[in-house]
Formats: C-alpha cells, structure tokens, sequence
C-alpha cells in the first residue's frame, strides 16, 4: 500500500486529489495539511511513502517544507513531489534543489497523476529526461563556485561518466548505449553515484553535477 500525504491550502484541491487516490485499491491517503508547517508535522507523525506538497502555501512554503523533510533523517523514506499550477518555473527548480523528486502541474490528467504516485513511491526521479534538458537549458545557466567537499573525489571514472550523462539529460538506456554497458550496470552506476554525493535521487543528482562545476551549462 503507497501512503499519501496531501499538502495544499486550497480544499477543493485537496479533494479533487484525494477522490482520485481513494479509487486505487494500492494507494492510501494517511493525512492532509492546508500548510507546509502542519504538513511537516504530518509527514512525521504518518511517514508516508509520497508527500504531494503545493508550492505555494501560507505559513510554510512548499520550498521550504520540502527542504525540513530532505534535512530530516526521519523523514528520509518520504518522496516529495511539488504541485504548482505554473509549470517549470523558479518556484520549482529551487524545490528540486531542496530535495524534492520531482514535480506535477495540477491540470494532469488522472492517469499521468496516479502514474506518477507509484514512480515516487518507488523512489524514482520524476524528471524525464525532456524535463530534464529544459531545467538544464533554463535555470542552470551559471555554474556555482565549486564545494571541495561535494564527494566528487570518491567516484570512480564510470561512476563520473554516467553522472554526466544524467546531468545531459540522458536515459538509463541511453546511458547503457553512450557507454557500451548494460542499462542494469548504468542504474547501478547512477546508484553507487547517488550514494556516495548524498543525492535523494536523480533530480538532485543533476543538480549537484552543475553546482559542483562537474558539467559545465550549455549556453546555446
């Protein structure tokens, strides 16, 4: 069973998502917020597997939710995913760099929404790589000074390179392919990589390889 939380400040929203989930037989809703704070607080008390967090909310900001349950060991079971009814804008990007999985525009249509529950609950990135090249081509315009203690050095060349590639906005199969491996070899490449950079998945993965100089933004 995927445990839901439900954070957002506007009720009839709130509902219209919960009707939808309660119709799953594999999905639960454990709790609802109408703020970041009070949202905080129930990810706490009911660890659910997916916080669907609005991006903008009194008290709390869905920034800033998201960035106390990254900070959270407690807490490090539970996928934030960013509503927004704006899009890709810089709102959500500077969520993706708090620590959230990925993020849904609130139009989507049922069947992408429900999808997108079960790939969060998965602990998988909500970013395909389309959505990937426009983060990269649109707000990672400036590379930022470099941490010495990011973890680069404890990658290994592969481990480097597929990096790389998911910061390009390549798939797995993709990558399998750039590097001539299998896409099981690429995953645990990108795993193993994710482990040692301290990375909650693939979002923030390509966000700390153009934050650490890794890869260098393409300005064309």
């Amino acid at each position: 069973m995927i445990r839901v939380l439900l954070v957002d400040d506007q009720p009839l929203i709130r509902s219209g998502f919960r009707a939808l989930l309660d119709l799953e037989d594999d999905i639960e809703v454990v709790a609802e917020a109408a703020d970041g704070s009070e949202g905080l607080e129930l990810a706490k008390e009911h660890l659910p597997d997916v916080a669907l967090v609005d991006i903008r909310m009194p008290v709390l900001d869905g920034i800033e939710a998201t960035r106390r349950i990254a900070a959270d060991p407690a807490l490090a079971g539970v996928h934030v995913v960013i509503l927004t009814n704006y899009g890709l804008d810089e709102y959500v990007f500077e969520a993706l760099r708090a620590g959230a999985a990925g993020f849904l525009v609130k139009d989507v249509v049922p069947e992408d929404f429900l999808h997108a529950v079960r790939v969060a609950a998965r602990g998988d990135a909500l970013l395909a790589p389309s959505i990937t090249r426009k983060l990269i081509n649109r707000y990672v315009t400036q590379p930022l000074p470099t941490d010495p203690d990011t973890g680069l050095e404890e990658l290994t060349t592969r481990e480097r390179e597929a990096v790389v590639l998911v910061a390009r906005g390549l798939s797995n199969d993709e990558i399998a392919d750039r590097m001539v491996i299998s896409p099981l070899t690429a995953k645990t490449h990108i795993n193993r990589a994710m482990a040692k950079l301290h990375a909650r998945d693939r979002a923030q993965l390509v966000i700390l390889a153009y934050e650490s100089g890794l890869v260098a933004p393409r300005t064309s």
